[in-house]
C-alpha cells in the first residue's frame, strides 16, 4: 500500500513511518522545509513539502495514497489558538484534501486520551461516550475528532486515541528520569493518580495495523495501551530499577504544581515559545485516573501489547544514556 504520514518528524510519527515502511509499504511523507529529520530513520521516503495549516500543500501529498495516518499535531503551545489552528483546523484542512482523493480506503486519526477524557471512578469510559476533555490539548484533539467523525470520510476513519507514549526518541519523560538519577521525585498528590501508557513500538504497530488491515474498522475509536494500570510511584518504582537509583519520595500540593507551572508559562512568554509544564498540563495531571482498554482493538484485530513499562524503562532509559542525556 501507499500510506501517507502526516507528522513524520515528530516523536510518533516518525516511528509510524518506519514501522510502515519496514513493514514494505511505500510511505509518503509530509514535512516542512524546517522540519528536522532527526528521528527519521533512512528509508527510500517520497517526500512532500508541505504543512497541514497550508490546504494547498495537501493535494499533491495525497495523490494516490491509499490510506492517510495523520499523527501531526502540537502537544505543547503558547495559546490556545495554536492548539486550534493545528489539531483542529489542520485535520478539517486533511480531510477536506482527503476527501476528493480518489482510492482513498483508510483514514487514521492519531488521538490522544486526552481528547475522550479522564476516567472518573477508575474504569476505562466507553469508547462511545460523548468527548470530556479538560484542557485546551485535549479540546482541541477533541474537536479534530468531531472534524473526522462529521466528514464523509467518517465510514472510512478510525481513531487511535493514546494514552502516555514514551520511549527511545521521547525527551517528554526524561526529566522524571534525571530526577530519579539525582535521587528526589517530585510527585503530586505524592503519585497516588493512575494511568495508561504504551511503548513507541507497540503504538506504532497499532496505528499501522488500522491504516492498513483489511479488518473493517472504519467508523470506530481504539486506545491501544501495555495492558496494565500504573500509579506514578509504581511508574516511579520501574525508572528506579531500570537506573538502578532510588529516589526520595516528595509529595507535592497542586498548589505547588500550579505556581511552577505559571513561573513556567512566564518564561514561555519572555523566551516565546511553548513550555512542557502549564497549567493546562497540570489540569490533566491532577485527574485521579487516566486508563484506557485493549479489548477493542484486540478483538478486531488481533493486536496486543508487546513491551510494559518494567521493560520499557529500561530500555528508554538505555536511549537516553546513549545519547548523553543521562
Amino acid at each position: 500500500m501507499r500510506v501517507a504520514v502526516t507528522g513524520a518528524s515528530g516523536f510518533v510519527g516518525s516511528c509510524v513511518a518506519a514501522q510502515l515502511a519496514e513493514s514494505g509499504h511505500r510511505v509518503r511523507l509530509l514535512l516542512r522545509a524546517t522540519s528536522s529529520r532527526r528521528f527519521l530513520p533512512e528509508a527510500p521516503w517520497e517526500i512532500v513539502e508541505g504543512d497541514v495549516t497550508r490546504p494547498g500543500s495537501l493535494p499533491p501529498f495525497l495523490e494516490g495514497a491509499d490510506a492517510v495516518i495523520h499523527a501531526a499535531g502540537l502537544v505543547k503551545a503558547r495559546r490556545k489558538v495554536e492548539f486550534e489552528a493545528v489539531n483542529a483546523v489542520g485535520t478539517e484542512n486533511l480531510l477536506a484534501a482527503a476527501a476528493q482523493t480518489p482510492g482513498l480506503s483508510r483514514f487514521v486519526y492519531l488521538s490522544s486520551l486526552a481528547a475522550h477524557g479522564p476516567s472518573p471512578g477508575g474504569s476505562p469510559r466507553p469508547l462511545t461516550a460523548a468527548a470530556a476533555p479538560v484542557s485546551a490539548y485535549g479540546g482541541s484533539k477533541a474537536r479534530g475528532e468531531a472534524a473526522v467523525w462529521g466528514s464523509p470520510l467518517a465510514g472510512r476513519s478510525v481513531a487511535l486515541r493514546l494514552p502516555v507514549v514514551y520511549g527511545p526518541n521521547d525527551l517528554a519523560l526524561l526529566p522524571f528520569f534525571q530526577l530519579v538519577k539525582r535521587r528526589v521525585a517530585p510527585l503530586l498528590w505524592g503519585g497516588r493518580n493512575v494511568l495508561s501508557i504504551v511503548y513507541i513500538q507497540d503504538a506504532a504497530r497499532a496505528a499501522a495495523a488500522l491504516a492498513t488491515a483489511d479488518a473493517p474498522v472504519g467508523g470506530k475509536a481504539y486506545t491501544a495501551d501495555d495492558g496494565n494500570y500504573y500509579s506514578w510511584r509504581q511508574l516511579l518504582s520501574h525508572i528506579e530499577a531500570a537506573l538502578d537509583r532510588k529516589a526520595l519520595l516528595l509529595p507535592v500540593p497542586l498548589w505547588a504544581y500550579q505556581s511552577a507551572a505559571l513561573l513556567s508559562e512566564g518564561y514561555g512568554v519572555l523566551a516565546g515559545k511553548a513550555v512542557p509544564l502549564s497549567l493546562d498540563k497540570v489540569a490533566e495531571m491532577r485527574q485521579p485516573y487516566w486508563i484506557s482498554s485493549n479489548r477493542a482493538i484486540e478483538d478486531d484485530l488481533g493486536w496486543r501489547p508487546q513491551v510494559s513499562f518494567p521493560e520499557g524503562a529500561g530500555l528508554t532509559a538505555a536511549w537516553y544514556r546513549g545519547q548523553g542525556l543521562l
